[in-house]
């Protein structure tokens, strides 16, 4: 389920695409029953509330300067390095985290929140790295800095030379509110921020087919069938409720690369749109529109807000 798209060929160069398709429905293939597209999105919405809620506790569990700055070194506690997946990273350095009480999830469930969590936290390195640059070179009037003052925080800051001067002023703006409110400059980005808020998401490159699996069809390139094992009740007490959910989807003319990775399920309402992305070799990747597609494709499903009907009371027309 996660393995990658194969090389483009010599000369060739990759280029993505995204197209969006209706996912109208679904069936759960232990009942046999069919689902309707909000029957899907609502279970969907179940698996997602739950992942989201053990990847939050993980990560508000890790905000701290040590756990970051473990996890930002890429190594281990025997300086082995990191693997490069999220989920795997965390699980090395031990970090786990378990459903509410009575609730049962299976270690799929578990693998899609530590990765959720495992992106949060490793996308917070830049901005702590950020903010102790722009606190090692306070500058002595925080409004407006001397030349020198700058040409010290941009060196300070990874990739500082090529950094627009308004995001280390809005930096510098929130230490200096964080200075008047506490008498001392922030040590990093755990006392200047909150705990990232994580997505309601299902990040299904992160289990195996014993979670996920989605398959072309075998006569039509523009059908697949994406199976998924979702909860039959948003606090699933066991495992009796997990089912498979076989959920069809007609892919746009342009999807001819044989599905690599399950889609990206989000936490949705009424009805959920499917975004497919994929890779094409091209050498001009400018002008590729009419390349073949590569092996590399992905799929994200996600939620669209229902379409009010308008009010006719308040239609124009019946106005004045």
């Amino acid at each position: 389920m996660t393995r990658a798209a194969a090389p483009a060929p010599g000369g060739a160069a990759a280029r993505t695409e995204c197209a969006r398709v209706l996912v109208r429905g679904g069936a759960d293939e232990e009942t046999g029953e069919a689902l309707p597209a909000a029957a899907v999105a609502e279970r969907v919405a179940w698996c997602a509330a739950l992942v989201q809620g053990m990847a939050g506790r993980l990560v508000a569990g890790r905000w701290n300067p040590a756990d970051l700055t473990t996890l930002a070194s890429g190594r281990d506690t025997e300086d082995r390095p990191l693997p490069p997946n999220a989920w795997m990273a965390l699980r090395r350095l031990g970090w786990g985290t378990a459903p509410p009480d009575g609730v049962k999830v299976n270690d799929r469930i578990a693998r899609m929140a530590q990765e959720l969590a495992g992106r949060a936290l490793r996308s917070v390195g830049w901005r702590d790295a950020l903010t102790r640059a722009v606190t090692a070179t306070w500058p002595a009037d925080p409004v407006r800095r001397t030349p020198e003052e700058w040409d010290a925080v941009r060196a300070a800051v990874p990739g500082g030379e090529h950094l627009p001067s308004a995001v280390i002023r809005a930096r510098t703006r929130q230490a200096a509110r964080y200075l008047q409110g506490h008498g001392r400059l922030p040590s990093g980005v755990t006392e200047l921020e909150a705990p990232p808020r994580v997505p309601a998401m299902l990040i299904l490159a992160a289990c195996d087919r014993q979670q996920a699996v989605i398959e072309r069809h075998e006569t039509d390139p523009r059908r697949a069938l994406l199976r998924l094992q979702l909860p039959a009740r948003p606090d699933p007490r066991g495992y009796h409720d997990w089912s498979w959910v076989a959920v069809p989807l007609a892919l746009p003319p342009e999807g001819h690369a044989t599905p690599a990775r399950p889609p990206l399920p989000r936490a949705a309402t009424r009805d959920q749109r499917a975004s497919t992305t994929c890779t094409q070799p091209a050498r001009r990747p400018h002008r590729a529109r009419g390349a073949a597609l590569g092996a590399g494709f992905h799929l994200s499903v996600h939620a669209t807000p229902p379409r009010r009907e308008p009010d006719p009371q308040h239609h124009p027309a019946n106005s004045g």
